[in-house]
């Protein structure tokens, strides 16, 4: 716990840390109708400014649980890039095989990426979910990852101005004093072309939006507006070190928020 405090003091010392990056898993919906491939976007990126695109490598995995199986997803990846006002950034697109009712839980395990501003390596473990027919089968199991967020609530349909609560764990057990960075997807990618849309709302003042998980690794999350949420708990994961530098391995999950109607 010492070291998670600590960890997330330092981090909210570092100016760059205001604008938060996020690995996203990108699908145009998270409940699907027909059966079939759904196009998924890999980017690392700043979707709540539509800011900096980090160039990221071919992933170490890429894969999908359904009703308890892991299929792997890995050689479907291409190549892309993807820009922002800013810059282009290397990226993947892939596509996600759903068929039969239930949950698709996607995961992605980053090769570390270099953060040269910081000279530390990040890697994002994460996840985000699909569902079929609406029948519940496996958002709420964890994975088995290094480190995780088990979400409380169904995560493809959080009623906007509800909240939203997970659990930070690694190696399976809960991650207590963990800095989590909130995120809105403001910028949405176009799964047709290299870009995105414009940003609906604006970064709030103050920096990253932050909470700190509990003595059992729980965090809760008033979800304000309808669309894509991210949660990113920095360094909860047990792997400190890369190629000899300091590694933040943080747990990453998506979520889907909707407007009542």
């Amino acid at each position: 716990m010492k070291k998670l405090l600590c960890a997330a003091a330092a981090a909210l010392a570092i100016p760059a840390m205001a604008q938060a990056h996020f690995l996203l898993e990108y699908t145009t919906d998270t409940m699907i109708e027909k059966p079939g491939d759904v196009p998924v976007k890999l980017i690392f990126w700043h979707p709540f400014e539509n800011g900096h695109v980090m160039d990221m490598a071919m992933p170490e995995e890429f894969f999908m649980v359904h009703k308890g199986e892991k299929t792997d997803l890995k050689g479907t990846l291409e190549p892309v890039r993807f820009s922002s006002p800013q810059n282009e950034g290397a990226a993947f697109k892939g596509s996600v095989p759903v068929k039969r009712s239930g949950d698709y839980v996607l995961v992605t395990v980053p090769t570390p990426y270099y953060e040269g501003s910081e000279d530390i390596y990040i890697q994002q473990i994460t996840k985000a979910f699909l569902n079929r027919n609406e029948l519940p089968t496996d958002w709420m199991n964890p994975v088995g990852l290094p480190t995780e967020i088990i979400p409380l609530n169904k995560p493809y349909n959080i009623i906007a101005g509800s909240t939203f609560t997970g659990q930070v764990l690694a190696n399976g057990e809960p991650v207590a004093g963990a800095e989590i960075e909130i995120e809105y997807m403001a910028a949405v990618p176009d799964m047709d072309n290299a870009s995105a849309s414009a940003p609906t709302v604006s970064p709030m003042p103050g920096g990253a939006v932050v909470a700190i998980s509990d003595a059992n690794g729980y965090f809760s999350f008033g979800v304000p507006k309808a669309g894509y949420w991210g949660f990113a708990a920095l360094g909860s994961g047990p792997a400190t070190e890369h190629e000899g530098k300091e590694l933040s391995q943080d747990a990453v999950i998506w979520i889907r928020a909707w407007d009542l109607e």
